[in-house]
């Protein structure tokens, strides 16, 4: 029943992002309306995918790099709903969903799989430290996607020629005010799950920090945390980098993720 679930939420945000980019495409704001729904309901198989695993391991699956990918997606597409109850922004998942989508194929790689549970993985303080850093996390990659539209709506605006696309756009304001509002709560979310991984890392290992690659380029996204609409791109990429590069290329203490 698990993998089912995972299978139809897969198969909804897939359908989703095809209808929020046909939306864009061809400039139809109701069809990214519709498109929204659909993400509505993906979300929901998503979120009984999480408590069937919940339930079937006995532990929140945050262990292992395909279920933080499988968590992240469920939290960046949470929060984005949530936007939506605030903002007319709904061709904003022209963007959010390819990125939620892609995050859900990577996951799927490892659907099923057994993961041993690591003896520094079984403090009670990891599930906050994971939940605070991921949380933190997308909604950098919220505040990424509402920053590159925002950059793609000014430029259409200062052109004549693409009046017709800049309609469908959200507004720069609600663009600026999502883009605002993720990165108020990212970084102070981001900055508490470092701390609590900090206490954790000391107890375990004696030391607060140690020179991991994935700690060093997560500090590196608290730098660009408060910078405009095009820092909050280079935030991401940050992470990417944090997410990627440190665990293929540098020996890290976060070879369990």
């Amino acid at each position: 029943m698990t993998p089912i679930l995972f299978k139809i939420a897969l198969c909804a945000y897939l359908v989703s992002t095809l209808g929020y980019v046909s939306s864009l495409m061809g400039k139809r704001v109701r069809i990214a309306k519709l498109a929204l729904w659909l993400m509505c309901g993906a979300f929901c198989f998503h979120s009984l995918f999480l408590l069937s695993r919940i339930f079937d391991t006995g532990r929140i699956p945050i262990l292992g790099c395909h279920e933080v990918l499988n968590f992240f997606a469920w939290i960046m597409a949470g929060i984005f709903l949530i936007l939506q109850f605030r903002t007319r922004t709904a061709v904003l998942g022209a963007f959010v969903s390819p990125v939620v989508l892609l995050l859900m194929i990577y996951a799927s790689r490892g659907l099923g799989a057994a993961v041993a549970m690591p003896a520094v993985l079984q403090g009670a303080l990891v599930p906050f430290h994971v939940f605070l850093s991921v949380t933190g996390e997308a909604l950098f990659a919220l505040a990424s996607c509402a920053g590159a539209m925002y950059l793609l709506q000014d430029r259409f605006l200062k052109q004549k020629k693409a009046r017709r696309i800049s309609s469908v756009l959200p507004s720069l304001g609600d663009l600026d005010r999502i883009n605002h509002f993720c990165l108020l709560w990212g970084f102070p979310l981001l900055t508490l799950g470092l701390l609590v991984g900090a206490f954790w890392a000391r107890v375990v290992w004696g030391s607060s920090w140690q020179w991991d690659p994935k700690q060093i380029w997560t500090l590196a996204i608290g730098w660009k945390g408060h910078k405009p609409a095009v820092f909050s791109l280079l935030a991401f990429l940050f992470f990417l980098a944090a997410f990627l590069v440190g665990k293929n290329f540098f020996p890290t203490i976060h070879r369990f993720i």
